[in-house]
């Protein structure tokens, strides 16, 4: 017998993702998957492909449901989760998928989320300075939004190692169509999508404190643009260096950071991360480099948005937490094609 967890709004795309995560780990017992409007229905009538789990039906969403669990997954809609977990026994642990909980700043909240901030958690992206020691002593953990982790392990290096300012950077980043939700909208269909792209919250996205937060950015400009394609998200990330640097520098800074890290992955010189070679894994891919006519650092980040940028993620928080191996159940590899 493992760890038993459960996950709560698991009918969603996130959701799936991390029941099919949690039905391969070696150390972790499924023991509650709860819904909202699929409560009642079979868990092989709404992600047809998680086979080993076609026996399991929805509950509806209540603490209840949950009661016996070690540990939570929340992959609730925005606003959600803050006061659903408050409603959870105070020595349950908690990964909470939205963005509910990531944020210091109450005022940065307001701004982005709404009136009344839930409060902050530990904020669960591993690879930080000090956060893997943090998200291990923690009962209650902020995943990070996805496009947040591509944005800051492209860009916290380089500000923390002083060879980028933080006071002009610029992210343009093209997300899968998973990455809006599993609820049917219009500007989602296959015919709207297929052979279109289209920028979305331009000059206003949610993720952008966030990024800020977890930088140190003072200034940052961020462009979200919807791709013909169901997962993977892509991000290029500029900023001004502030003494004279190389191609060779900006690689040399990246690697010095994630030596040793088993998810985060510095490409060869002259190898550009792809999103599909990221598909169904847990890793990052980068690469550096120094635009030669602006003379502005450039580093291009590849995740799964669903594994890396939530599921995955959410995943490699709660071995921490639960003091398992922080690789456990988690695939480095791609499925690409």
């Amino acid at each position: 017998m493992g760890y038993r967890v459960g996950v709560a709004g698991a009918s969603g795309y996130a959701g799936g993702e991390l029941l099919r995560l949690v039905s391969g780990h070696p150390d972790l017992d499924l023991i509650a998957v709860t819904a909202h409007g699929s409560a009642g229905h079979r868990v092989q009538d709404v992600h047809p492909q998680l086979r080993s789990l076609a026996g399991l039906t929805f509950a509806e969403l209540s603490p209840a449901a949950l009661d016996g669990a070690d540990l939570v997954f929340l992959a609730l809609p925005h606003g959600a989760s803050g006061r659903f977990a408050a409603q959870l026994p105070a020595g349950q642990k908690i990964v909470d998928l939205g963005a509910d909980h990531r944020l210091a700043d109450a005022a940065a909240y307001r701004r982005y989320y709404g009136p009344e901030h839930p409060g902050a958690w530990t904020y669960g992206l591993p690879e930080l300075p000090g956060a893997r020691r943090a998200v291990a002593a923690s009962a209650r953990v902020a995943n990070t939004g996805c496009y947040a982790v591509a944005t800051i392990l492209a860009l916290a290096p380089l500000i923390a190692a002083g060879i980028a300012g933080p006071d002009d950077v610029v992210v343009v980043a093209a997300s899968g169509t998973s990455g809006a939700g599993r609820s049917p909208k219009i500007n989602l269909l296959a015919s709207e999508v297929l052979g279109d792209l289209s920028g979305y919250r331009v000059g206003c996205h949610q993720h952008v404190p966030e990024i800020k937060q977890a930088t140190g950015a003072t200034s940052l400009s961020m462009t979200p643009v919807l791709a013909p394609m169901p997962r993977g998200i892509l991000a290029a990330v500029t900023a001004r260096p502030v003494r004279t640097t190389t191609a060779a520098d900006v690689r040399a800074v990246l690697a010095a950071a994630y030596e040793g890290e088993r998810f985060v992955h510095v490409l060869p010189d002259g190898q550009q991360p792809r999103t599909a070679a990221t598909a169904g894994s847990n890793s990052a891919h980068l690469q550096g480099t120094v635009d030669v006519d602006s003379g502005r650092i450039i580093v291009t980040c590849a995740i799964d948005n669903l594994g890396k940028g939530a599921a995955g993620q959410a995943l490699q928080n709660a071995n921490l937490m639960l003091g398992l191996s922080e690789t456990a159940g988690l695939a480095i590899d791609g499925i690409a094609p």
